[in-house]
């Protein structure tokens, strides 16, 4: 055999069936012995197939079925429902690869089988099983679990208590979350990251934040997973003051900016508008995943910086990372800020046919966009008519919004029809006839305008306040339009009247 070669024993049927002991106790340990390094060496179910007949090997058997990317999860449900003495941890291993599996639903049958069977759950089958739930908004299977969580005394414990508030957080219950929160007599770490993740989750950003300072009051020190969440909670609400904070936090505690770390920090830069800052964390990464470069590009491509994006990727793709739906979502938005209408096809095929990503309605919107603003309107039109499913009022506003545009150049009639196909849709939305009434404005049609705000007065329907906010001091403050100043400004008022004084003094000297 030549120098540097391995020589692998290759397993054969005569392996698999072990000789039967021939006399006592010695003859069957040797036997089980046997058979357990022989599971070890499993590696197919075919391997396995030759061994299950041996009883003593029960449990391991279950756990390479449930455990072992090579086992077959069917099989050991298979085996554990046939076994007359089968245990909760066997149970809890097949309901954890279930759910670790993408199988959400089958961890929920098997648990409802185990019970079935008479096989009363442990403190360790709740939280794995309340994941699931949570994974696929199981609101009602949940439910019904959290009374068993209470007939077996497991509602105080906090690992439960923690998937409880989890679980509430993914089915968008939220106020049932922070009720357990609340409730809760002994918390961690991983407590407090669970309610703050569920009130970011579903937008009540400022309660996240009142929930941080809470949790420094309590004495506990925010961990990686609570600086991701803030991370998020402040690219959510453009608070570029308060990510700021947070970094200046994640270097104070010496913590390692790895890449689930770093690409919370990019993402928090690049959608709060500091597109060096978020490039300058990118770089300084050691490890990327498909998120951080996606981050970067979509940054990029929103902040008027299509060029770097379309540059950087063809490096994402260098570096052995295939693109994500995201990343398709950054470069589509790319070619729509340059003009690269050509090049915004050549992706949005590649998307699909080249990497296998079916595009989704946020694509055909992006796409749309890129047809829209190069004035394209007939050609966005028949996008829309073509595609496999039915656009969504974002898609059709989007092409209504083009309209307004290029409306001088309609010569197709695009705008009607776009216009009809959007009030369908939401007859109720008052942007929309807002829209349909500026297009109108536009091109001189101002009877046509008239006659849609009448439509809007007489149907009950009002414009909404326009909007605008500042950050200041790492709050943001928000103003509506028609707002009387004099209610919440009145502070500002008089420290405007007290400096306009001052500058007034200053210029006498």
């Amino acid at each position: 055999m030549g120098h540097g070669m391995v020589r692998l024993q290759i397993l054969t049927a005569n392996h698999f069936c072990p000789p039967k002991p021939s006399n006592g106790n010695l003859n069957l340990v040797s036997t089980k012995q046997q058979c357990l390094s022989l599971l070890n060496l499993c590696s197919s179910m075919k391997h396995l197939f030759q061994i299950r007949g041996h009883g003593f090997i029960a449990a391991p058997l279950l756990r390479f079925c449930a455990s072992s990317p090579l086992g077959n999860l069917n099989h050991a449900r298979v085996l554990l429902s046939g076994s007359e003495k089968s245990e909760v941890s066997s149970w809890n291993d097949l309901i954890r690869s279930y759910a670790t599996r993408d199988s959400p639903r089958e961890a929920i049958g098997a648990y409802l089988e185990m019970r079935s069977l008479g096989i009363s759950p442990d403190k360790l089958t709740f939280p794995i099983l309340l994941k699931a739930c949570a994974a696929i908004s199981a609101f009602n299977e949940g439910r019904k679990i959290q009374v068993d969580v209470m007939k077996h005394g497991l509602d105080c414990n906090v690992y439960v208590q923690n998937t409880m508030i989890h679980f509430y957080g993914s089915c968008k219950r939220i106020r049932d979350a922070r009720r357990m929160f609340d409730e809760m007599s002994y918390r961690t770490v991983v407590s407090w990251n669970a309610v703050l993740s569920a009130c970011v989750d579903n937008e009540w950003l400022n309660d996240s934040f009142g929930l941080f300072v809470k949790m420094r009051g309590s004495g506990f020190d925010p961990d990686e997973t609570t600086m991701v969440i803030l991370l998020s909670a402040c690219s959510e609400l453009g608070n570029l003051s308060f990510g700021r904070w947070v970094h200046s936090q994640v270097i104070e505690k010496g913590m390692v900016v790895n890449c689930r770390l770093g690409t919370a920090l990019v993402d928090m830069y690049a959608k709060c508008g500091a597109v060096c800052e978020a490039s300058l964390v990118f770089h300084r990464m050691l490890e990327r995943n498909v998120w951080t470069w996606s981050a970067m590009i979509l940054g990029l491509a929103q902040h008027g910086f299509a060029k770097e994006a379309l540059e950087l990727f063809p490096k994402m793709k260098q570096s052995s990372i295939s693109p994500n739906y995201v990343t398709f979502l950054g470069v589509l938005c790319a070619c729509s800020h340059a003009g690269l209408v050509d090049d915004g096809y050549r992706f949005f095929h590649d998307m699909e046919y080249v990497h296998g990503i079916e595009p989704m309605m946020i694509h055909y919107g992006a796409m749309v966009d890129i047809l829209s603003r190069a004035g394209r309107l007939k050609e966005a039109y028949n996008f829309i008519l073509n595609m496999p499913v039915e656009a969504d009022p974002v898609v059709w506003r989007t092409l209504l919004s083009a309209c307004t545009i290029h409306g001088i150049n309609d010569n197709d009639g695009v705008g009607d029809k776009v216009r009809k196909r959007l009030l369908e849709l939401e007859p109720r939305r008052s942007g929309n006839f807002v829209m349909v009434a500026n297009m109108y404005a536009e091109v001189g049609k101002w009877d046509k305008a008239a006659n849609v705000r009448r439509t809007m007065k007489d149907t009950g329907l009002k414009k909404m306040a326009g909007e605008s906010c500042i950050e200041v001091g790492g709050s943001i403050h928000r103003f509506f339009s028609g707002d009387d100043p004099q209610l919440d400004c009145e502070d500002v008022l008089q420290l405007l009247d007290g400096l306009n004084l001052h500058m007034k003094t200053v210029s006498n000297l």
